[in-house]
Parts: structure tokens; sequence; C-alpha cells
């Protein structure tokens, strides 16, 4: 799996299931928790869709705005874990 695929499957994950509006426009290097658009308790949500979709584990403390505040931020702590 790319990091094209990873950023796809974060994005539809987002919009649908936490902001539930799939028509938004929402670019991968768009701040999410910092705009608004989504809260930080909304990180735990996104560290179970890593762990179920990509077979992938990001420990509490990594889930952070600092480190996980946009898709593309996500995607690469995903594919880190991917190793």
């Amino acid at each position: 799996m790319d990091i094209n695929e990873v950023k796809s499957k974060l994005k539809t994950f987002i919009i649908a299931e936490i902001m539930n509006d799939p028509e938004y426009p929402l670019k991968y290097d768009e701040p999410l928790i910092t705009s608004g658009l989504i809260d930080s308790f909304s990180l735990a949500q996104i560290g179970v869709f890593a762990e179920i979709e990509f077979k992938v584990y990001v420990p509490d403390p990594e889930l952070t705005v600092d480190q996980m505040n946009t898709i593309d931020a996500m995607a690469a702590k995903i594919m880190e874990k991917m190793g």
C-alpha cells in the first residue's frame, strides 16, 4: 500500500465518519484540529481506524495535535508504523 492510498482512505473516513460531511472538499494538508474541523478526541477514532484498516498501532502518546493535525501527517505516521 502506498502513501496516496493511505491518504485517500483516511480522507474518506474522516469526512464521512467523523465530520459527517462526505462532500466536504478536505485537502491533505488542511489543518484538522487546529482549524476546528475535528476535535482532539477524534484522534482516538483515527487510531482505531488505522489499526483496523492498515494493521498498525499508533500509541496514544503519538496521537497528538502536533503529530496528527493533517492527513499528510497522519499518513506519514501510518507509513512509518507499516515499516
